[in-house]
């Protein structure tokens, strides 16, 4: 293998790498946002019970 062709696999790599990180990361803030959604509303539906 040459230098050259080392280099591509490295640098192809480290972006591989870098997306697999950001993907998950993403993923996260989809369960985050998707857990305050549920909890807002729950908060909601025990203020409505406790004014009934």
């Amino acid at each position: 293998m040459t230098a050259s062709l080392l280099s591509r696999l490295a640098v192809l790599a480290v972006v591989a790498l870098a997306s697999t990180g950001c993907a998950n990361t993403i993923r996260g803030i989809g369960r985050d946002a998707a857990s305050t959604v549920d909890a807002t509303q729950n908060a909601g539906a025990n203020v409505a019970e406790a004014a009934d």
